[in-house]
């Protein structure tokens, strides 16, 4: 508080609201058979989840960002909480507590494809009174839909002072379910806009996906994405990296995709931005490790453009 009692306010350009973890991920040759022993010769640690690492990917890309979210008093805790702050991310609506940090523990194969064991049971959601989001004026807010009982007041109240807002929709659960129709953005996995929408095609996902929010987009990964919207709508090719750990591929991509957005650019730059920002991503192990930097992602589309790619 300052010297009259009144809490300063937060002023960004986006603010991420939902699950933030730690990662430990291993890489390996192949994914181990039931019953099966094996060793690693790498594995990196590091903070995670969804809207915390989308929180530090707007930081790394000359934004301003804050996250609000659940963080344990344990050693994961402490140890993200530092990653947050060296990030230059504002945690003043970080809920810290006597429950555990989630935790995720990733299995990295060499063609960057992954799977991820996340335990989060002990650890209860955030409830309003535990937050006060009074005194944070972002310019986007970017859900996850992990933390549905401050996420869906929040987008409701977001729609009516002209705030945009932005979904992360990884998989079809209560939050993504219940903030979808509410977003101005659904940004959604193929799995997701499948599972939801029943449609195999992504075309027909996406236009399902514009009946509930103005402007909706479909992630394929190495395929790219499809987007349909106000003024239209397109089809968005991956751009071609060596694929190391495909690891907060997303949420690097959601974090640049909300940046976007908060700085008015037109859509078709913010997605090709955001593709080769989830793109440089993947060709790092740890998904906090590989968000990429302002620079890295300019240069890697300037040497694309140098190329002819589009």
């Amino acid at each position: 508080m300052d010297e009259t009692g009144a809490k300063p306010r937060i002023d960004v350009d986006v603010l991420c609201v939902g699950l933030t973890c730690f990662d430990i991920t291993m890489m390996v040759e192949r994914h181990p058979e039931p019953d099966e022993k094996c060793f690693i010769e790498e594995m990196v640690a590091c903070g995670g989840g969804p809207a915390a690492n989308a929180a530090v990917t707007v930081a790394r890309l000359g934004g301003t960002a804050a996250f609000a979210g659940y963080l344990g008093n344990d050693v994961y805790g402490c140890l993200h909480m530092e990653e947050l702050h060296e990030a230059g991310v504002n945690t003043r609506l970080v809920v810290r507590g006597s429950h555990p940090t989630p935790l995720s523990v990733i299995l990295a194969k060499p063609d960057g494809l992954r799977t991820v064991v996340t335990h989060k049971s002990g650890t209860p959601l955030l409830s309003p009174c535990q937050v006060d989001f009074s005194t944070c004026r972002p310019k986007v807010i970017l859900f996850d839909g992990h933390e549905p009982l401050v996420s869906t007041p929040l987008a409701l109240s977001a729609a009516q002072r002209g705030i945009l807002t932005v979904l992360d929709a990884g998989s079809v659960h209560r939050g993504t379910m219940e903030l979808a129709s509410v977003v101005y953005c659904l940004a959604a996995s193929e799995k997701f806009a499948r599972d939801w929408t029943g449609e195999k095609d992504a075309q027909r996902a996406v236009d399902r996906l514009a009946e509930r929010a103005p402007l909706a987009i479909v992630t394929l990964g190495e395929r790219g994405l499809v987007w349909k919207g106000p003024m239209g709508g397109g089809r968005m090719p991956a751009p071609t990296v060596n694929a190391i750990d495909t690891t907060g591929a997303g949420d690097t991509f959601h974090g640049a995709l909300a940046l976007g957005l908060a700085r008015g650019n037109e859509l078709e730059d913010i997605l090709q931005r955001a593709c080769a920002a989830a793109a440089l991503c993947c060709t790092k192990a740890g998904a906090r490790i590989g968000i990429p930097f302002d620079r890295e992602v300019t240069a890697f589309l300037e040497a694309g453009r140098a190329r002819g790619d589009r």
